[in-house]
Parts: C-alpha cells; structure tokens; sequence
C-alpha cells in the first residue's frame, strides 16, 4: 500500500512540564461550542417527527427543515477563518455564543416554517464558525505531543452534545404536540455558559505573535509549559511567520496546494461516508423506513446510538496520540464500509429486521466516531501555516458543510429513488474512497510542532 507523498520530519521528543489545569481549562472551554455545535445538529433527529406533523411537511419541506442550519454552517464557516485571522479566535468565538443562545430561542417560537428555518439558519452560521475555530484554537494553544488528544476533545464535546439532544428529545417527547420547541430552547443554557466561560481563557499565542504582540503570546506559552519552553516555541513561531506571506493565494503555491487540496477532500469524505444518515434521520428511517416504532421508541433508540458515539469518541481519544491519525482513519472507514454494505443488505427484506438495522446503524456511528468523527478535525487544525490557518480552514470547513448539506438535503430523496439499499451502497462506496486518500496522499502529523508540519508541505 502507497505511503503519504510528503517526507516524513524528526519528532520532538524532549519531555515538557506543561501546565495540565490551564491547558485543559482553555481547551474544554473552546470545545463547550462543540457540545452547543453537537446539540444543534442532532435536536432535529427527534424534533422532526413533531415538526411534520404540527406544519404537514412534505417529503421535500422536511429535508429543508433538516438541512437549513446546514446553510447557516457554509456561512459561518466561510467568514469565520477570516474574521479570526483579523480579530482574533477568541472574540470571534464570543460572537458564537451570543448566535447560539439567540438562535436557540428563535427555533422555539416560531409560527411557520420560514421562521423556523431563519432562526435555524442562524444557528448554524454560529456552528459553521465554532466548527472551524474550536479545533484551531485548540491546536495552537495545546503543546505538540497533546494536540491531538485535545483537539479531539472538541469531538468529543460534540458528540456529548448529540447524546445530549437525543436525551432531551426522548424525555420531553411526551409532551405533546408542543414538544419540539422545549427541545430547540433547551439549548440556551448551555450557550450563556459558553459566553461566560469565554472571558476566562487566553487568546490564541499564534495568532497574538503573528499581530505583533509578542509579549503576550510569550505570557500564555509560559503559562502553558513554563519559560524555557516558551521562549523556543515562541522563536520557532517567528520564524515559521517570517517566511509566510499571510496571502491567500500563498495556499495555492506549490506545496500548500497540496495540503489545501488534501484538506478539502477529507472534509467531503467524511461527511459522504454517510454518518448523519444515522443522527439526522435515525429517528425517520426506525418509525418510517423500518416501521414498528412509536415516535417515543424511535427517540429512544437513538439514545443508545448517542452513547454508543460518546464512549467511540473516548476511544479515539486515547488512541490518537498513541497510534496516529493515519490508522485511525482508515480503521474507522473500513468499519463503515462493513455497517453500510450490512445496511445495504438488511433493506432488501420487506419489512427490515429492526434489531440488524439498529445495530448496523450503531456500528457505523462506532466506526465514524473512533477516527473520521475526530481525526479529519485534528488534520485539518494542524496542516497550514498561522498567518493563513483561519482562511485555509474557513476553505476547508466551507467544503465539508457543503458537502453536509449535500448530504442532507438528498438522503430521503435517494432512498425514495433507489430505496435504502441504493442509498447505503453509494455511502460504503465513499469509504472506500477515503481509505485510498488517507493511505496514498496523508501524512502522519502525531508529535509533530505545527512549525514542523508545516515545513512538510514547502516545495525543496
């Protein structure tokens, strides 16, 4: 099997005394937007089942409902990378937390669809941001031998928040007709206490350096792992900004092309590998596809599917410091590969077995969540240079929400089509794919500086 193309650099391995309490306490309150960015995504799996009753949705109107944050996310994304590059990660995240405390409200109140999807689409302009800065702003505030563990706790808040949605929708499903908005405005809570929490972390030490405050960029890399350490991360900093031109075009140079291209492609293929099939429509596909369930039971159930994604993600956490973000990967998509060709099978029969779909449906959330779920976030946080990495990521992000929506938007509509099984085949056939990309164009970036990675991709 091909290796990566790019040349593989010394690892450092001298031992660092790093600031655990500080390191996490910025880090976890950067990944509390990964819990809100969870929440928000999954809400609708169980909301929507109300939702086509209370406005008789069409088959149509009810993947637009479904897929109208989604826009809201391309948005975000694109203008977040470039918003953090002039203002900084910190108070863009701010921003973050007051749209999604707004947006919360909003998809609670509304009196028809188009207000619906308006605050929806709000939310997700605040997810599309978030998604992208969190795992930034992680990767440059973490040390090297660490960042992909915290990195990957945004992951993990992510998914905590989709199990956290899928909990809230069963408990309140027996409300009534009325529930789904309890269900949306939930959500508020959580987002004043990500703004509060804001005010109580650093600035990105990168992104203080590369506007010329220097000073305090060396205060939060002493803080991080004392002053020794901090004065030759700080000089690798420099230097590595020195020779960056902080232009946009600077991605499509040789080399950077590269990695933006890279970038882009894993952000596609994680999200057609087919995982929000499961948490956008899990609910749909037992109640409608499948049948025999009651929408409190098919609620229900996806709150196995939301554990089953947390204690994967615990997994991955463990595992991607210690074997690398390249097996991960291609671990994870093979276990998709089999869920989806099992899926595929199972929908042949008339009716679906529901205990075979159900726990194919929980394989291939494992599988996503132990390596494509965190991994590609990881990738895309560490490849490109400081002065660009918001705009690069905003490019990157942009393509994978994209590609969400996508997603989305044409599940029920293929399903409908080609039925489930044309449906499921076309998802194990896009992780074949990624597993070709990761084996034969990623390189393996465990222990590595974000200073060494990047001089991976200059041309010689």
């Amino acid at each position: 099997m091909p290796g990566p193309i790019l040349r593989p650099v010394s690892v450092t391995t001298q031992p660092i005394q790093v600031n655990l309490v500080y390191v996490y306490l910025a880090s976890l309150v950067a990944a509390t937007s990964g819990l809100l960015f969870g929440f928000d995504i999954a809400v609708i799996n169980g909301a929507l089942l109300f939702l086509k009753q209370q406005f008789a949705l069409s088959e149509l109107q009810t993947e637009f409902a479904a897929s109208s944050l989604l826009v809201g996310c391309v948005v975000g994304a694109a203008c977040g990378g470039g918003w953090s590059d002039r203002l900084g990660r910190k108070k863009v995240l701010i921003f973050c937390a007051v749209l999604f405390a707004l947006s919360s409200i909003g998809a609670a109140l509304p009196r028809n669809l188009t207000e619906f999807v308006m605050a929806r689409v709000a939310g997700g302009v605040a997810i599309g941001m978030a998604s992208l800065l969190a795992p930034l702003y992680i990767a440059e505030v973490a040390p090297a031998h660490m960042r992909g563990r915290l990195v990957s706790l945004n992951q993990m808040a992510i998914v905590t928040g989709i199990l956290l949605a899928y909990l809230v929708n069963w408990m309140l499903s027996s409300m009534g007709a009325e529930a789904w908005r309890w269900m949306f405005a939930v959500a508020a809570i959580p987002s004043l206490f990500f703004l509060l929490a804001l005010f109580f972390v650093p600035e990105s030490p990168r992104w203080l350096c590369e506007k010329g405050r220097d000073e305090e960029a060396h205060r939060v890399l002493a803080k991080v792992s004392g002053r020794a350490q901090a004065d030759i991360e700080l000089a690798a900093i420099r230097a590595a900004i020195q020779e960056e031109s902080g232009t946009l075009s600077e991605l499509f140079a040789p080399g950077y092309r590269r990695a933006l291209v890279l970038a882009i492609g894993l952000a596609i293929l994680q999200q057609w590998t087919g995982v929000n099939t499961v948490l956008f429509y899990g609910s749909v596909i037992l109640k409608e596809q499948v049948g025999g369930h009651s929408q409190s039971a098919a609620i229900g159930a996806n709150v196995f599917i939301g554990l089953v994604n947390c204690l994967s993600t615990i997994v991955a956490l463990w595992l991607i410091d210690k074997l690398g973000r390249r097996p991960l990967l291609m671990f994870s998509a093979g276990g998709m590969v089999i869920a989806h060709a099992g899926l595929a099978l199972a929908f042949l029969q008339t009716p679906p077995n529901a205990t075979v779909v159900m726990a194919l449906m929980i394989l291939c959330t494992a599988s996503f969540a132990v390596g494509l779920g965190p991994g590609v976030w990881v990738v895309l946080s560490e490849i490109f240079p400081t002065r660009i990495r918001g705009r690069a990521m905003s490019i990157a992000t942009v393509a994978l929400w994209v590609a969400c929506v996508i997603l989305t938007f044409t599940y029920l509509s293929i399903a409908s089509a080609l039925g489930p099984t044309g449906a499921f085949l076309i998802y194990g056939g896009m992780c074949v794919l990624t597993i070709w990309v990761v084996a034969r164009f990623t390189p393996e970036t465990k222990g590595h500086t974000l200073e060494e990675i990047e001089k991976l991709w200059r041309p010689e």
